[in-house]
């Protein structure tokens, strides 16, 4: 069989690093993985809770497609305690992740050949799902002027744009976008008939300021979250969609042709996440302790030139001290170390060679063990 066209995407290379680490433990090393994304936590104790109930008590069967209505209620009340916004629980649509819910998002709003930008550097799986639906995305070079953000400024010379992706917090950056800045995107979206699409996986995650939600200041984007991150619930593969009102049939027709539902169990389950604010706090104050290890460590081996991390559980940082070639650099330190990062080229394909990504999701000792590594490699000069 020869593969189609559509499917000739990029790989997703934090997976690929994943893999190398995989077989690096295969072997009987000892990784320390700041590759990835992931809570190194599980999930909240009364959402397991929850799932016990549910395995005793439901037959587990599908739900409605755009998701439980308890479930959909709990994140429309969220929105209204947590934002003051008021969401009505019928444009909830809840999804198998954030991942399904771009894929959605994506279909409903943009046919083949329409133009998407995207922030360079951004989340690669936005690129590559765009690209293997026929749709030209747009990558906009931004960096520490802009705070690695999209601005109307960058949008306006661009000609002809269907569509605007933005995330606050980001990945790979951790940086946001305060609530005038998304505003302006959001008014230039409008004036120029751009669908927005928010990225608020990371809500809940920031150290100073509160994220500002898209749907304060429009209600005709699409945003997307999850209880993958906040709430340490990724490989439970449950997320949500907050559709324009307009956007809500054409969503609901998708569900139930592409997934029928998201998982029943992980959706019982999260209904359970909302009450346990105090435990996920004490997630978020564990992150900004590594945080704290990363930003210290790193500019002392002479890696000053960060994005901003506002939020999220990333540092990126331009490593131009260090290598010109951030593939071999991480794959080297990985095999000299045990260290998993992420090299840059996964969120920026031009610029990328001259960034990693480090996640500090994992536990602060952990994170602390690994600048020891990479301090002594760096300084050996391997």
């Amino acid at each position: 069989m020869i593969p189609s066209r559509r499917s000739a995407i990029a790989p997703f290379e934090v997976m690929e690093v994943m893999e190398a680490a995989a077989r690096l433990e295969r072997r009987g090393r000892r990784v320390l993985h700041l590759e990835v994304g992931q809570p190194s936590t599980p999930a909240p104790r009364a959402v397991l809770a929850a799932a016990a109930a549910a395995l005793q008590d439901d037959v587990l069967g599908y739900t409605v497609s755009t998701g439980l209505l308890p479930l959909r209620q709990a994140i429309a009340a969220h929105y209204a305690r947590t934002y003051g916004c008021e969401v009505s629980p019928d444009r909830v649509c809840v999804t198998t992740g954030s991942s399904g819910a771009f894929l959605l998002a994506f279909i409903a709003a943009f046919d083949a050949g329409a133009r998407v930008a995207v922030a360079a550097p951004s989340y690669p799986c936005y690129r590559n799902i765009l690209q293997s639906l026929d749709v030209e995305v747009v990558e906009v070079p931004c960096g520490a002027d802009t705070r690695y953000e999209l601005t109307p400024e960058l949008l306006g010379g661009l000609g002809r744009v269907d569509g605007v992706i933005v995330a606050s917090p980001s990945n790979p950056t951790g940086s946001m976008i305060d609530e005038a800045g998304l505003r302006a995107i959001s008014a230039w979206c409008d004036a120029h008939g751009a669908v927005l699409i928010s990225d608020e996986i990371y809500h809940g995650i920031q150290y100073g300021r509160p994220a500002t939600t898209a749907v304060a200041v429009s209600d005709a984007a699409f945003v997307v979250n999850s209880f993958s991150k906040y709430f340490s619930m990724t490989g439970w593969r449950v997320g949500w969609m907050i559709a324009p009102p307009e956007a809500v049939r054409a969503v609901e027709k998708l569900m139930q042709n592409l997934f029928i539902s998201a998982p029943t169990l992980a959706q019982l389950a999260a209904v359970a996440a909302f009450d346990a604010r105090e435990e996920l706090e004490g997630h978020v104050a564990r992150y900004a302790a590594s945080r704290a290890v990363l930003l210290s460590a790193l500019p002392r081996l002479g890696v000053e030139r960060l994005a901003p991390p506002d939020g999220a559980f990333y540092v990126y940082a331009d490593v131009t001290p260090w290598t010109d070639d951030s593939v071999a650099f991480c794959a080297r330190l990985l095999e000299a170390t045990g260290v998993a990062i992420t090299p840059g080229i996964d969120f920026d394909p031009a610029r990328g060679r001259s960034f990693v990504r480090f996640s500090y999701a994992a536990d602060t000792p952990i994170v602390a063990e690994a600048m020891q590594r990479l301090e002594a490699f760096v300084r050996s000069g391997t």
